[in-house]
């Protein structure tokens, strides 16, 4: 039997997951001759249409408990509808990483939906960040609607909190008129078009995201920052990973964000060593990002004394 594709809609109750859902369901590309299993972890005022439902061939299933989310019921759902896919509209207050499905099933998409006039209060509360921060993780689309009459600035600040959370996503903000654009990452705590960027201990986390987030701004661009060494093992003499721990949404996910760094004597570094990294940056294909990502061409590395405490958002 082929693996069943598994489309996840993450968001807190009444942030739009079941507009979002049946908008798509009605769309000409998401339309399949095959049946669709839709497991809906929360009710909330929305509903599905039965005209809907039977058009696109879908049966729901509601779960009110994440214990009976078993994978047993996966299994006897699968039997009993048929699928060509899966799409679960996810219990915001259900931890995310504690969903397990199925070995014929497989996560084909994350999607994340926010209220963005809530949003402040999700990030300012720390039960509830880290309740976001596991729904991001692996998301690779994030809609934060009802954004209408937000000033930028503030739309810049959630677009940070969002990308440290969920790196490799892509962020929309969408009003009552569509998807609202702009240049949501501008505002920097250093200019662009200085000829070198000399990074702060505090601003780090920002010049990372951003970095990652816009790769061609930062691109050909000389930079100073001071961070700390990681060297695995087999990584070559003049290979180092520098960066900085982070505390992306709770104290429970920590991650280090570290850049590529080539330089001459990257050998003669060991793991933990704080450095003053010195260099351009080049946005290039490297096998450690897997990808094309900014790389920097160290033309001095020094050992500094370290810095404190965790870079945070």
């Amino acid at each position: 039997m082929e693996q069943l594709p598994v489309f996840v809609i993450n968001g807190f109750l009444e942030a739009g997951k079941t507009q979002f859902m049946k908008f798509t369901m009605q769309q000409e590309y998401f339309r399949t001759d095959g049946n669709t299993l839709l497991i809906v972890c929360e009710e909330g005022e929305e509903e599905y249409d039965e005209g809907l439902l039977e058009s696109t061939h879908t049966t729901v299933k509601y779960i009110d408990d994440i214990n009976d989310l078993t994978l047993r019921k996966m299994e006897e759902l699968t039997k009993e509808v048929n699928p060509e896919r899966i799409l679960i509209e996810w219990n915001g207050l259900w931890e995310q990483d504690k969903l397990e499905i199925p070995n014929i099933w497989f996560i084909n998409q994350m999607i994340t939906i926010f209220d963005t006039s809530t949003l402040d209060l999700y990030i300012k509360n720390k039960d509830l960040k880290a309740y976001m921060g596991k729904m991001l993780r692996n998301s690779e689309l994030v809609i934060c609607n009802r954004a209408d009459d937000i000033d930028e600035d503030t739309l810049s600040a959630y677009h940070l909190q969002i990308k440290a959370m969920a790196p490799n996503a892509e962020i929309i903000f969408e009003g009552e008129e569509g998807e609202i654009t702009g240049d949501f990452s501008i505002n920097l705590p250093y200019d662009l078009d200085d000829a070198k960027l000399v990074i702060k201990s505090e601003d780090y986390g920002i010049f990372y995201v951003d970095t990652m987030d816009r790769p061609e701004k930062y691109d050909g661009k000389e930079v100073e920052f001071t961070a700390q060494v990681v060297r695995p093992n087999g990584i070559g003499d003049d290979i180092l990973i520098t960066g900085r721990r982070a505390m992306t949404c709770c104290e429970a996910d920590i991650q280090f964000l570290g850049f590529v760094c080539k330089y001459k004597g990257a050998k003669n570094f060991k793991n933990k060593d704080w450095v003053k990294v010195k260099g351009k940056i080049k946005f290039e294909m490297n096998k450690q990002y897997r990808a094309k990502g900014p790389v920097i061409y160290a033309n001095e590395v020094l050992l500094t004394g370290p810095i404190d405490g965790l870079v945070q958002f």
